[in-house]
């Protein structure tokens, strides 16, 4: 049951992925981020009625059809984000953005289990709804910029056929396809999902079939708890270092750092220690998410920045879905724990020599090319000679 329930939040990924970014850079994005929190709301009241009668299918479907609702929120986020602040304060934004994802890595699961324990399933729901509520209230009370939220101009949305639809997403993907750093850098997408896939259920197999078997439940929730920590360290660390020595170093670094953390995370078989270095990964993992989280606004202009946006999580569903795979046919036949540390660790070292080699090249050669326009843009001045 909690594996069909982990399949509807994430196959609805595959079903709409390439109609949520046309539909954010079609229609109004602060109508689309308002009522897809409101709809997940209603979802989730019918989830509620369906939970008391106990009709486990109906459940399952909705599921499928809040998870599917979801999607249309991160686009439309994005482009109502990059469209409301200056491209200077793109790197503070990220960063806060990841303070509030150590937050809820610190915070979240704790105060789920309460409202669970005290409060039930039923009181758990209600406030789950009463977030969504909440959530699409506040963005609908906030005033965003008309170019923020339309920057393609008003269109209706009974004017959105499904040819308009494929059209636009076949431009997006050529609109990728044509900008190498772009390229490069959502490639590397695909090895951030198996790098997640892997350390999604990694950390609990450690403690119940190596470290902890007999209070892998409390150490687990200590690992959330740990990387939490981190994350918010590391978070208000990162835009400093991006200030001073810039993405491409930083994220690289924090790369080639993970992977070794990685590997030490397999070495070693004492608590204490993998719950230090699962915070020092949160250090390191906090500046590389704030790197990429900058630097796609500045990449993408804000009329396609929907349809590139919408496009990274397939990428990335795709890298999760084959490190589940490969996780569920090799372990533990052939694979133990510590050799699945090694391979991830390797495998995101393999990220860091590829952006190593693909991206100071490609950024110094932007970085040329809008030097070149910016001169070409000065007024010209010239001398009359009398």
């Amino acid at each position: 049951m909690a594996t069909t329930a982990e399949l509807m939040y994430s196959l609805p990924t595959l079903a709409v992925f390439w109609i949520v970014g046309v539909i954010a850079d079609r229609i109004d994005r602060k109508f689309i981020a308002a009522y897809s929190d409101w709809i997940r709301a209603g979802l989730t009241l019918l989830l509620l009625l369906f939970v008391h009668y106990d009709v486990l299918f109906v459940c399952f479907l909705i599921l499928f059809l809040r998870s599917a609702i979801s999607k249309f929120f991160g686009p439309a986020e994005m482009g109502l984000l990059q469209g409301s602040i200056p491209q200077d304060q793109y790197v503070q934004a990220s960063g806060l953005n990841q303070m509030m994802m150590g937050m809820f890595m610190l915070f979240g699961m704790s105060l789920g289990a309460a409202a669970y324990h005290f409060i039930g399933i039923e009181g758990a729901i209600m406030i789950d709804c009463a977030s969504f509520l909440l959530s699409g209230l506040l963005i609908a009370k906030g005033d965003f910029p008309e170019h923020a939220r339309m920057p393609n101009g008003r269109n209706r949305i009974r004017d959105i056929r499904i040819p308009l639809l494929l059209k636009d997403f076949w431009l997006g993907l050529r609109y990728i396809m044509g900008n190498r750093l772009l390229l490069v850098l959502i490639s590397g997408f695909l090895f951030f999902g198996i790098v997640n896939g892997v350390f999604a259920i990694l950390p609990i197999f450690s403690m119940k079939y190596k470290i902890s078997p007999d209070n892998y439940v409390v150490h687990s929730s200590m690992i959330t708890i740990f990387l939490g920590a981190g994350f918010l360290l590391g978070s208000v660390i990162g835009p400093k270092l991006i200030r001073r020595h810039t993405r491409t170093p930083i994220l690289i670094a924090g790369l080639f750092i993970s992977s070794v953390l990685i590997g030490g995370l397999g070495f070693t078989d004492r608590i204490e220690v993998y719950l230090l270095l699962v915070f020092i990964e949160g250090i390191a993992i906090a500046p590389i998410n704030i790197a990429l989280g900058s630097w796609m606004p500045e990449l993408v202009p804000p009329q396609n920045m929907g349809r590139v946006n919408a496009l990274i999580e397939p990428v990335m569903m795709l890298g999760h879905s084959l490190a589940l795979g490969f996780v569920a046919l090799a372990f533990p036949a052939w694979v133990s724990i510590t050799w699945l540390h090694y391979l991830l660790g390797i495998c995101t070292l393999g990220v860091s020599f590829y952006y190593l080699l693909a991206l100071p090249s490609l950024v110094r050669k932007r970085a040329s090319q809008a030097h070149e326009q910016e001169q070409l843009q000065e007024p010209h001045t010239t001398t009359s000679h009398y």
